[in-house]
């Protein structure tokens, strides 16, 4: 019996050791980062590579206008019907000036915009205020058609105590005022999504943003609550009736479209644009359909960083009636959008018309009625 059992046990024993070796699949380890299926969704598609109408992009970057090949720069704006490009990046002073004599040189003088920009940093200076608004004075007087606030100069930029200068510091005040005086809009970027100041876990729906790019992570103190520095740009926008704002990036509340139509309602003299936000406005197509119906008047384009290509996302969330397509950045959204089949005049404000009526000096001739 004993022996039975033995030799039993040692065929099982054989049986096992010669058993096939069971491979797992690496793929079920990937990283989260590296799944990013495409879809099989079978669905009519209408790439849009350039826009319906001639367009003015209201929020652009072009650091090296000065040197920069301007022909190049242009032939690529007609690829995308982009009528006139506003660069943000002016500098202000001689660095302006260079930028538009090389605009001048090309002859381009109606198809490129240049907003100028003030340093805060030397808030302190005995001198500061009355140089500053000469400087706003001599940027206009040569073409400036507007001033950009830098996100950095209401968060990062210290006086000379070392404090943060918030944005609605009183001693900016005659900045604003004096933009309003001129005639100019201001576009000011404040804060950055409010995902960044939240926990970096399972919850926060920028979290592999954060990951591959953990500068952006933000806290209380690094440099302020994000509802405090909303609440100083929100601040100067009422206290400066008589001057125009743009809010850059929709005021981070393109997610929050009641919450946005109330701040409109509540600051007449502020508009929003709606660079770096498309994706927002994609995953939520009847809502945002209804919002841009509503305030038609009141939102301009904008792109923010200058990549010909990323263009074709936003004509075709504001122009298709396309389904569940991709962003080009899944860390920035990972989920699919829609179209929001725009009535061509809601279209032509945003594209055109609204920046025709707030920024000075544009040709508006280049644009149909």
């Amino acid at each position: 019996m004993l022996l039975s059992f033995l030799l039993f046990f040692g065929l099982l024993s054989y049986a096992g050791a010669q058993r096939p070796r069971i491979e797992i699949d690496s793929t079920l380890h990937m990283d989260f980062e590296r799944y990013d299926p495409p879809s099989t969704l079978v669905v009519p598609e209408h790439p849009t590579p350039s826009a319906k109408f001639p367009f003015i992009d209201v929020h652009s970057h072009h650091w090296r206008m000065a040197e920069q090949d301007l022909d190049l720069l242009i032939r690529q704006m007609d690829s995308l019907h982009m009528q006139i490009v506003v660069n943000l990046s002016g500098r202000g002073a001689a660095a302006l000036k260079a930028m538009f004599d090389n605009v001048r040189k090309y002859g381009y003088q109606d198809r490129i915009a240049i907003f100028t920009n003030i340093n805060i940093r030397s808030i302190d200076d005995p001198d500061w205020t009355e140089a500053t608004l000469q400087q706003l004075e001599y940027d206009v007087g040569i073409g400036a058609c507007g001033l950009k606030i830098y996100k950095s100069q209401g968060m990062f930029d210290t006086d000379s105590t070392g404090n943060r200068i918030p944005i609605d510091d009183p001693r900016l005040d005659p900045v604003w005022a004096k933009c309003g005086e001129l005639g100019i809009p201001v576009i000011i970027h404040s804060a950055d999504p409010r995902s960044f100041w939240e926990p970096h876990d399972e919850n926060n729906e920028r979290w592999l943003e954060l990951k591959l790019r953990p500068n952006r992570k933000r806290s209380e103190t690094d440099p302020a609550p994000w509802e405090q520095i909303i609440a100083e740009q929100h601040h100067i926008f009422r206290k400066h009736p008589k001057t125009t704002f743009i809010n850059a990036h929709m005021g981070w509340f393109a997610n929050d479209l009641d919450h946005l139509a109330m701040l409109l309602d509540s600051m007449p003299n502020m508009y929003v644009e709606i660079g770096a936000v498309i994706a927002e406005l994609g995953r939520q197509p009847r809502q945002a359909a209804q919002f841009f119906e509503k305030y038609q008047d009141r939102v301009l384009f904008g792109k923010d960083y200058y990549n010909p290509p990323e263009y074709a996302t936003y004509f075709r969330v504001l122009e298709t009636a396309d389904e569940y397509f991709p962003y080009y950045k899944r860390y920035h959204a990972f989920w699919r959008m829609y179209g929001l089949e725009l009535p061509d005049e809601v279209l032509k404000k945003l594209y055109y018309k609204n920046a025709l009526k707030i920024i000075p000096g544009l040709n508006a001739a280049a644009f149909p009625e």
